[in-house]
C-alpha cells in the first residue's frame, strides 16, 4: 500500500472580474493527484474553469510544515490508527 504524502500547491485564479492567490495543502499520493485535486475543489468553489486556474508551484512537504489543522489531524490520525 502507498504512503499518503502531504503536497503544498500555490497558484492563481484570474477570472474577468476577480484575481487571486492561493495556496493550499492537499493529502495524495502522488503529485498529479493533488493538481487535480486543487482543480476540482478551486473550481467548485470559486466556479472557475480550470484553464482560469494557475498553478504556479506543487511541493511536498512533511508534516511539520504543515499549517492546515485538518490536514495534520487526518495524517496524525493515520500514522497513530490501525496496525
Amino acid at each position: 500500500m502507498s504512503e499518503v504524502k502531504i503536497f503544498r500547491v500555490t497558484g492563481e485564479i484570474k477570472k474577468p472580474n476577480f484575481h487571486t492567490s492561493f495556496k493550499r495543502e492537499i493529502r495524495a499520493l502522488k503529485t498529479e493527484e493533488a493538481v487535480d485535486r486543487v482543480y476540482k475543489e478551486i473550481g467548485s468553489k470559486h466556479k472557475a474553469k480550470r484553464f482560469q486556474i494557475k498553478i504556479l508551484r506543487v511541493e511536498q512537504i512533511s508534516l511539520e510544515e504543515a499549517t492546515d489543522p485538518i490536514v495534520k489531524k487526518l495524517t496524525l490520525g493515520e500514522k497513530e490508527g490501525v496496525k
